[in-house]
């Protein structure tokens, strides 16, 4: 932890986890009523004229058609948007989760994986709680992709701030 005092540790390398945690945690107690965005969705009028462009992609979800058909411009929308943030909050959570870990372990790459995928599982089960949401094995399966993404991005950012240190050391 190099002369940096714990107060600092403490602002610079623990908030920024239990702060997506949190949010995590919260966006997890909301009602997806609260959470529901097609009615926004659907004041994006140049979405129907994209969109007329993937009425061929349909697939199965959880047991649900994901297609425009099924859903509407607004429900497909909606659902990548929703699946492009699992990924996007786990592959943050887990970049600071290993830069963290980092501190304290030599395996921060493992260590921040395994919390992410634990905390996505703890996540969807505290989902099960929730009114009209539904906890789900397929998103628990995005958040690991994405988290295993955060790890592999702090590692390499951290291998080149390295090297730009050796290299700025030897000059």
């Amino acid at each position: 932890m190099k002369n940096s005092s714990p107060f600092k540790t403490f602002i610079k390398y623990w908030i920024p986890v239990i702060l997506i945690a949190g949010i995590i945690f919260y966006s997890s107690a909301t009602p997806y009523e609260k959470q529901d965005i097609r009615p926004e969705i659907n004041h994006f009028t140049f979405l129907y004229d994209l969109m007329k462009h993937f009425t061929f992609v349909h697939f199965n979800y959880a047991g649900h058609e994901v297609s425009i058909k099924e859903l509407g411009v607004a429900g497909f929308t909606e659902f990548f948007i929703r699946k492009l943030s699992h990924f996007s909050i786990y592959l943050l959570l887990c970049f600071f989760a290993t830069r963290l870990a980092k501190l304290y372990v030599n395996k921060a790459f493992l260590v921040g994986e395994i919390f992410s995928i634990i905390y996505a599982a703890s996540d969807e089960f505290h989902q099960s709680f929730t009114a009209n949401r539904t906890p789900l094995v397929q998103d628990v399966v995005i958040d690991s992709i994405g988290a295993l993404v955060g790890a592999c991005l702090f590692l390499l950012i951290n291998k080149k701030l390295k090297a730009k240190v050796q290299k700025s050391i030897r000059v």
